[in-house]
């Protein structure tokens, strides 16, 4: 049968955009999760003939798992737009943020690709940071966990590192790097190591002014921080803290 969406109530048009979602979503992960077990069973030859994934039926599982998942999504965002229209005194409306704000655009696209990466897809979540990456010069990585009410102001430049945890209630500005200080590498077979904490803790109601670099795994903003602008950070802040630059000393001269 073919719907007229314009005719659709709210409800039945975001029903068949979800639908239309999970037709493309299905056989994507069909294919990545294919790849996968066939790395698996390479890897573990010796008992493929007793526990073998079917991609076919863990593409619907994980993809029936994204959908559950985007009304909490939703809430989220809902909460980020609020933290946007209270945080930017330009912002005249919601609707505003909404429409105009590439902070939301990018964050919201985070939330979902997030949930992807949870489930352990792994390419169809970097393709849409990248997407989010190249129309907002933000790059947050899906694996970064994010809290509500999360703001980035203007937005230009700001790196966000796989295993960043943010806390609720955060803000940052343009420039801002949350980032690895170092890559660990094998001593045998000098390959990079993977799956270890590499970037910050940025806990509740913490703000970053722009051109900040916070570097480490073990490095943590406390709650109720302030972080200047340019400032670099490779060590852990305490809770309530103000850090900034010594004040520069600019020479002024009148030009005859």
């Amino acid at each position: 049968m073919w719907y007229n969406t314009r005719s659709m109530t709210l409800t039945l048009r975001i029903g068949s955009i979800v639908r239309k979602a999970l037709a493309l979503l299905h056989p994507c992960a069909y294919g990545e999760l294919g790849v996968i077990n066939a790395e698996k069973e390479i890897a573990e030859s010796l008992q493929r003939e007793f526990k073998l994934l079917c991609p076919e039926r863990d593409s619907e599982a994980l993809a029936a798992k994204f959908v559950s998942k985007l009304p909490e999504i939703k809430r989220l965002v809902e909460t980020d737009v609020q933290a946007a229209y209270e945080g930017d005194p330009a912002a005249t409306s919601p609707m505003e943020v909404v429409m105009a704000y590439p902070g939301l655009y990018a964050v919201t696209v985070h939330r979902l690709a997030h949930e992807l990466y949870k489930l352990s897809i792994p390419v169809i979540p970097r393709i849409m940071s990248e997407i989010a990456h190249s129309k907002t010069g933000i790059d947050i990585h899906p694996g970064a966990t994010i809290g509500e009410r999360f703001f980035i102001d203007h937005g230009t430049g700001v790196v966000i590192g796989e295993t960043t945890v943010i806390g609720r209630n955060v803000k940052l500005y343009q420039g801002v790097t949350l980032g690895a200080k170092s890559f660990a590498k094998d001593p045998v077979t000098g390959a990079l190591v993977k799956g270890i904490k590499r970037h910050p803790n940025v806990e509740d109601n913490v703000v970053i002014y722009a051109g900040a670099t916070i570097l480490g795994g073990d490095t943590t903003i406390g709650h109720d921080s302030e972080i200047g602008g340019s400032v670099w950070l490779i060590s852990s802040v305490p809770p309530n803290s103000r850090v900034y630059n010594k004040a520069p000393s600019p020479v002024i001269k009148t030009i005859c």
